[in-house]
């Protein structure tokens, strides 16, 4: 009776650590399966990524704050590139509240006044303006030039108006 009962305990011991075995194999295998998987989307993540730093360095070249050329010669004047950007943008955004048009926009406000919306600098001399009135709107290349007293000449070299 004894030698049974260890046999079956024995039985018992090699199924239990077969069973144990297999599912230990299954769960590891899943694992395996998942850090694969995971592996491969973020090495595609890693690549949209760098494609994404790309992009944005190329969208970046044309701007102020991305062009190392035109940061170099505020500098060597005194200025730092955001405090230029600053000064000119808030200036523009002043004369929007004079009445009437905007005094760079060369339209008149078919449907109100025009208005200044936004501002993208190029580099340290020209800067890209949105304007509208509500229905119609267009965009300008301003030249600007800071003076030694801090105030701001400015000057459209070129503006187009979209047609509805």
């Amino acid at each position: 009776m004894r030698k049974n009962l260890f046999m079956y305990l024995f039985f018992f011991a090699a199924l239990f650590i077969i069973y144990q075995y297999m599912n230990e194999k299954r769960i590891f295998e899943e694992q395996e399966n998942t850090i694969e998987t995971l592996k491969e989307k973020s090495e595609s993540y890693e690549i949209l990524s760098d494609s994404l730093q790309d992009m944005n360095m190329e969208a970046n070249y044309f701007s102020l704050m991305g062009n190392e050329n035109a940061m170099t010669y505020l500098e060597k004047r005194g200025y730092e590139a955001s405090y230029i950007a600053n000064l000119v943008r808030e200036h523009l955004y002043e004369l929007n509240a004079q009445d009437g048009d905007h005094p760079l926009v060369p339209y008149e406000g078919l449907q109100g006044d025009f208005k200044i919306n936004k501002v993208k600098f190029l580099n340290h001399r020209w800067v890209v303006t949105d304007f509208t009135d509500g229905q119609y709107w267009g965009e300008m290349i301003v030249e600007y030039f800071i003076n030694e007293d801090n105030t701001i000449d400015l000057n459209v070299l070129g503006s187009v108006l979209y047609a509805q």
